[in-house]
Parts: C-alpha cells; structure tokens; sequence
C-alpha cells in the first residue's frame, strides 16, 4: 500500500499543478525542449540550479518542503508533456512516481536541484528514444500500446496477434523487424523495467510485484532479474533504496 505522505503527495499535484508562479512560457518551452529530447539543449538550461529559481509561490513555510513541492509538481508536467510527445503512460508515470519519491526523502536544497537535473536529462533521453525508435506501422504502435497497458497480464503473440489482426507469423516477423526485439524478449523487458521501479519506488513486497506482472512465479521472477542485472529483487531493492 501506498504510504499517507505518497498519497498526500498526488492530492496535492492533482489540486496544484496548473499553477504557474514562474514566468509561463518560459517554463512550457523548457518542457518542450525536454520533449523535443534535445539533450544538448536540456543541459544546458540546467545552469541554474532548481532551488535558486525565481517566481515560485509559497505553498509550504518549511523552505525545503516547498521545494519538495515544486518538484513534485515540475516532475508531474514534464511526465504530461512527454506523454503527448509519445511517451507509454506507464513509463512517463513510473518515472514521475520515482522521482517524487526521491524528492520526499532529499536532505537539503542542492539535492532537490540534483534530483531535479537528473530527472529532466531522464526523461529527455527516454523522449531521444521515443523519436529514434518511431515505429512505422500502426500495427505494431497498436501492439506496443496494448503492452504498456496489459503488463498486468499474461501477454502471447496470439493475443497480440488478435488485438491487430494479422497473422501471427508475420506479427512476429514484423514486430522483430521493427523494433529489433522479439515479442516474447519485448514484453520480457518491459516486464522487467517496470518491475524494478516498483521495487525501488513502491512498499509492494516481492511476491506481490511478481503476481501483479503476471510473473510466472516468484522464483521464476527472482531468477529473471539475476539473469538481467546480477541481483536478487531484495539485493535490487536495498541498493537502490
């Protein structure tokens, strides 16, 4: 379960983030930029460090949690303006939900411009992805959507197959042909990235994370991620933590 402080957190960003105190349109070119993935270019506006900014209103008397807020409300339009430049929802949300839980837990204000950096540059290389990887066929756009949006579920070719309406064979060739992963290596991968976000950035125990990715079994989980990375999900977790 999520914890009170998380869930004070989204309360919050759904009743706060339209308000803009920094100037507008500055602040939705810089989204665009991050959008754009023009890493250069984001780098770059990074020169000046987040918690000395100008314009942001009072929404906590505690200086560093007002930062925290900011942040937290930064992280979630970026996460938006990502999404309608292609981003997966799920993988724009579960990069906002790791990012505001680093926030809550910074020490000082030059973390929180850390955090922030670093979630910028994140997200702009995840957008160079999106742009490089642009997929031709609507098929397997349809394909890589339903992905995102079943991870919960037990996903097969033949499903995939159905959702489109082509063979499974071609699906299969086309699939590996455009995004250089076989259906069964894709989903395993995307399985697995979101596996370790949840295991970083949510109170899920490990079986509980395995039975909600449809893991086969937590063994066959546990055994996956040390294949991927070396590490137990409990090693994953308390290094990453």
């Amino acid at each position: 379960m999520p914890s009170r402080k998380k869930i004070s957190y989204q309360e919050f960003l759904h009743r706060e983030y339209e308000m803009h105190h920094a100037p507008y349109a500055p602040e939705m070119d810089f989204y665009d930029t991050i959008r754009s993935g023009d890493l250069k270019s984001v780098k770059k506006r990074l020169n000046e460090p987040f918690h000395k900014k100008e314009g942001f209103g009072t929404l906590s008397k505690n200086p560093l949690q007002n930062l925290k807020y900011h942040l937290t409300i930064t992280t979630a339009m970026v996460a938006r303006a990502c999404i309608s430049g292609g981003l997966s929802v799920a993988e724009a949300y579960s990069l906002s939900d790791y990012y505001i839980r680093l926030s809550d837990e910074a020490q000082d204000a030059e973390e929180i411009t850390d955090i922030h950096n670093d979630m910028c540059i994140h997200y702009a290389q995840r957008m160079q992805n999106v742009h490089r990887n642009t997929f031709s066929s609507k098929a397997i756009k349809a394909c890589i959507n339903y992905i995102y949006e079943h991870l919960h579920t037990r996903i097969t070719l033949p499903t995939l197959s159905r959702t489109v309406n082509l063979s499974a064979p071609y699906l299969s060739r086309l699939f590996k042909k455009e995004t250089g992963y076989s259906v069964s290596d894709y989903i395993q991968m995307k399985k697995l990235e979101t596996a370790k976000s949840m295991l970083v950035s949510s109170d899920y125990s490990i079986a509980e994370i395995s039975a909600s990715l449809a893991f086969p079994s937590q063994s066959y989980f546990t055994n996956l991620l040390k294949k991927d990375c070396g590490l137990t999900p409990k090693q994953y977790r308390d290094r990453n933590s």
